[in-house]
């Protein structure tokens, strides 16, 4: 939900949820673009023996074992980045959370991978909502979120996958949703 949007009527919360389309997805996407498209012309040109690429003269290099390696390189390296372009494409985890007083309804959607099940939607009245926890690991792998538990004992993940939320930022986004829901806020 950072670089994210609430919007917050009296009786509606709306959160626009943040997926893949995130700089660094798009940083990365560019460079392993680069570098791949890099090894696969220099393989390339060892094999036909013209230089294909403006830097460098990769034709003296001999097609095996050196050009074949920096082929399989190549391959894999444009391969992952066309991976990594069509999840930007389809913004997979994005979305938003609505929580709507005026309905007693709250509203989980998420864009998924193309296929039958690629909108993800999850709802529940809102007197269902038992609280919202606050999730901080520090560390190596350090995770900052928010969960919606039902009182079904399930936890719904509200924040987006990948870099995690300033602290301030989470405790202030669960603290505004639990005081709208009228539920405790765990976890602080």
């Amino acid at each position: 939900m950072t670089a994210s949007t609430t919007q917050r009527e009296s009786s509606v919360i709306h959160q626009t949820v943040l997926g893949s389309r995130r700089f660094s997805n798009y940083w990365w996407a560019i460079v392993v673009s680069l570098g791949g498209t890099g090894f696969l012309l220099a393989a390339l040109s060892s094999y036909l023996k013209v230089d294909l690429l403006p830097i460098g003269d990769t034709t003296g290099l001999i097609f095996i074992p050196q050009g074949a390696a920096m082929g399989f390189y190549g391959v894999a390296g444009v391969l992952l980045a066309l991976y990594l372009w069509l999840i930007i494409l389809w913004d997979v985890g994005g979305g938003y959370n609505e929580f709507n007083k005026d309905t007693a309804m709250m509203k989980i959607f998420r864009w998924g991978f193309p296929g039958k099940n690629r909108q993800i939607e999850f709802g529940c009245p809102l007197k269902d909502v038992q609280s919202i926890r606050v999730e901080i690991k520090e560390g190596l792998n350090p995770r900052r979120a928010l969960y919606l538990r039902i009182k079904d004992r399930r936890e719904v993940p509200l924040t987006r996958v990948g870099e995690p939320l300033s602290l301030s930022e989470l405790e202030n986004q669960g603290a505004e949703l639990a005081r709208f829901l009228q539920v405790p806020l765990e976890g602080l």
